[in-house]
C-alpha cells in the first residue's frame, strides 16, 4: 500500500472542474473524518459479508454499512450523517504500517467503479491520510450514488480500478454478499435518528 501512496504523489490534477468538484464535496469530505477520531461502536449486526453499526462521539451519530470480509487490511463503506441521511457517501480505507504524521490530501485519481457485469461508471477518487490514525482512505466522487446503491443491493461483487499513470492500474473486488441488508439497516437507523 505505501507504493500506492507514493505512486500517487507524482500524479496531479490542476483541472478548473476538479477543483470546483472538491470544492462542492468539502462538506462531505470534512464529516467523513470521523474515521480519526476514535468513536464509540455501537449496534453492529452482522449480515452476511456485510455489517451496520451506529458510530456515535457526544451528540454526533454516523450510521455505517462496511464490508469487512474480503481484505484483512481493507474495508470498503456507506456512510451517512445523522440530519442529511440523503446524502450518504462511500469509502475504501486501507490499513497502513504506520500512523500518519498528518492529515492531508495525497491525491486525486482517475477511477473505475463497476458492479457485476453493469456499465463501469468513471469516477474520481481523493486519497487522504488522517493523522494519527492508520488509515489511506479514498473518498469518491459520485453523482449518481443512490443508482449505486440500488445496483449495490442487487449485485455479488463491486470492482474499483485505480488508475496508477505509466503503471498498471491498482484493482480490489468487495463482495456484496450481506450489501442489501447492511445498507437498508444504516438507512433506516440513520432516517429514524431525526434530525
Amino acid at each position: 500500500m505505501s507504493q500506492i501512496v507514493t505512486a500517487t504523489r507524482a500524479l496531479h490534477f490542476h483541472s478548473p472542474s476538479l477543483v470546483a468538484m472538491a470544492m462542492a464535496i468539502a462538506l462531505m469530505v470534512a464529516t467523513s473524518m470521523a474515521n480519526a477520531t476514535t468513536f464509540n461502536t455501537n449496534d453492529e449486526a452482522t449480515h452476511d459479508h456485510w455489517q451496520s453499526m451506529t458510530l456515535s462521539l457526544g451528540g454526533e451519530r454516523h450510521y455505517r454499512a462496511v464490508e469487512t470480509h474480503s481484505y484483512s487490511d481493507a474495508t470498503l463503506s456507506l456512510n451517512a450523517t445523522s440530519g442529511v441521511c440523503d446524502l450518504p457517501w462511500l469509502e475504501m480505507r486501507v490499513t497502513l504500517e504506520q500512523q500518519q504524521g498528518e492529515s492531508r490530501t495525497v491525491n486525486l485519481v482517475p477511477t473505475r467503479l463497476r458492479i457485476d457485469e453493469r456499465p463501469v461508471v468513471d469516477t474520481m477518487a481523493e486519497f487522504i491520510t488522517e493523522r494519527g490514525d492508520d488509515g489511506f482512505y479514498a473518498h469518491f466522487y459520485l453523482s449518481g450514488l443512490d443508482s449505486l446503491m440500488a445496483d449495490m443491493r442487487q449485485g455479488e461483487q463491486l470492482f474499483l480500478g485505480f488508475d496508477q499513470e505509466e503503471r498498471e492500474p491498482w484493482y480490489m473486488t468487495f463482495s456484496l454478499k450481506g450489501a442489501d441488508a447492511a445498507i437498508n439497516r444504516m438507512l433506516t437507523q440513520c432516517e429514524s435518528s431525526g434530525p
